[in-house]
């Protein structure tokens, strides 16, 4: 009898460990959206916990271009990354190396146009092949990290806070 199974070749494929994905809607257009996450980033994100400095940040800056950083600055001047842009597309898009994560992931926004005064934000943040399984079940800002839910979590609220901030803003579109 003839074998049809393909011949091992002692190798172990990792299982590839899905990405984290959330949305929010905005009563928002899309260019105001974008420009709230991209210009007031500092204002409304919870920096308490999802921050290096937690009490110490003072400002949260993004360089607006491809390979601009995403960082916060301390009150005594110190500046951690957060990421670098590795897509720039405004209003439309973002995509970012994420460095607060023991080893370096991607956070992908995009900003979808549903009508005049309403956009889709969609956060897709992936990468977690880069990590060991003891690195995902790390806390994070949150306890259980990757493993336990805490990016999940943590993507919701700061979906939740952007919603806000770029609502209460919001230019009236006649």
């Amino acid at each position: 009898m003839t074998s049809t199974r393909p011949a091992e070749t002692g190798t172990v494929t990792a299982l590839r460990r899905p990405p984290i994905r959330q949305a929010t809607t905005v009563r928002s257009d899309r260019e105001h959206t974008f420009d709230v996450f991209v210009s007031t980033i500092g204002q409304w994100w919870p920096l308490q916990p999802y921050s290096a400095g937690k009490e110490r940040v003072r400002t949260v800056h993004v360089e607006p271009r491809v390979e601009g950083r995403v960082y916060e600055r301390w009150d005594d001047g110190t500046e951690c990354d957060w990421g670098h842009l590795l897509a720039w597309e405004p209003p439309a898009r973002l995509v970012m190396t994420w460095n607060m994560t023991p080893a370096p992931t991607e956070v992908e926004l995009t900003f979808t146009a549903l009508g005049p005064a309403l956009t889709r934000v969609a956060v897709e943040h992936r990468g977690w092949e880069a990590l060991s399984d003891a690195q995902l079940g790390e806390d994070c800002a949150r306890p259980g990290g990757y493993a336990g839910g805490a990016f999940v979590r943590g993507w919701e609220e700061i979906l939740g806070r952007l919603t806000a901030a770029a609502e209460a803003d919001a230019p009236d579109i006649a």
